[in-house]
């Protein structure tokens, strides 16, 4: 299905058994409940999917039951998180044939490019699929900026479409606007300045915790683009503790655990990760209830 590059993209979870063999049926269940609960479409396979934990079989694995449990209702985009090119060509094509309908394409893993090398893989990749192609930009996560140099290189690479925009300095949204207008649709990557890139020009927003609170994502990107700011700022400075866990270093554990608390989801990750424990398990189980005791109203209408 072609995509509305527009609301919100859930970087859902890979759901894992206690012996650490994947769940494929119960992360089909969470993601038709996030379906449910209105999302705009899915990534499968980022950060919080533990993409670089899972061979490259497990990932066909995973993204082969996740677009059977979408049955087109929305877009369903592909995390791309490779050491090199001809790896990541070789996940795009095969993501390709499992049904994806877009890549959400990152840097190299492990080595860091220069710009022009960098272009080199984004192009490297978009030549071989003609699935339309989200960039993301992480610099905190991956020690590589997506600028604007690297921009112009690709930006004649027709389907490049799309910038998951994840640096923590929202200038680089009026940045990217200044320099290549409506050239890449802009989405807001980091959950903790969401709102504030879709002030600066920002279409949609893939989170993080909205696998825990689904419906409150989707109501304060709907409140913004129906022009109800006042909710819009409700929600998000009710939401903003916890959106700061994707920031942190353990974003894959706690955004999987809020989603234990809130019933959605099991805690459970690959190695080398660990489930949270101590002191910091009980911060973000308390962060989790303390939302869901004070949840704001929704109206939950649509966006004009």
């Amino acid at each position: 299905m072609s995509i509305d590059w527009q609301g919100v993209f859930p970087a859902v979870t890979t759901q894992i058994r206690e012996d650490l063999s994947i769940d494929l049926a119960d992360t089909q269940r969470v993601v038709d409940d996030l379906i449910r609960d209105g999302v705009t479409g899915v990534i499968a396979l980022g950060t919080v999917g533990e993409n670089n934990s899972l061979t490259f079989e497990e990932k066909i694995e995973v993204l082969t039951a996740i677009v059977e449990a979408v049955d087109k209702r929305v877009p369903v985009v592909t995390g791309v998180s490779e050491y090199d090119t001809r790896r990541a060509v070789g996940y795009a094509q095969a993501a390709e044939k499992a049904g994806a309908d877009g890549l959400m394409l990152l840097p190299p893993m492990v080595y860091v490019p220069k710009a022009k090398e960098l272009a080199a893989h984004f192009r490297g990749v978009a030549e071989k699929t003609a699935l339309p192609i989200m960039l993301y930009n992480n610099p905190p996560a991956y020690r590589t900026q997506i600028n604007n140099e690297v921009l112009g290189l690709v930006a004649d690479v027709a389907n490049i479409v799309a910038i998951k925009e994840s640096a923590p300095d929202t200038r680089r949204f009026s940045d990217v606007k200044n320099r290549f207008g409506d050239r890449f649709v802009l989405f807001a990557g980091l959950d903790d300045v969401a709102l504030e890139g879709l002030y600066l020009g920002a279409q949609g927003w893939v989170s993080g915790l909205t696998n825990a609170f689904p419906k409150e994502s989707v109501e304060l990107v709907n409140a913004f683009k129906r022009g109800d700011h006042g909710k819009a700022m409700e929600i998000y400075r009710w939401f903003m503790p916890l959106l700061h866990l994707d920031a942190e270093h353990d974003l894959v554990q706690s955004i999987k655990l809020a989603e234990q608390v809130m019933g959605r989801g099991s805690e459970r990750v690959l190695p080398p990760r660990y489930v949270l424990e101590g002191e910091r398990r009980a911060e973000v189980i308390a962060m989790v209830e303390q939302a869901a005791a004070t949840r704001p109203t929704l109206t939950l209408a649509k966006a004009a």
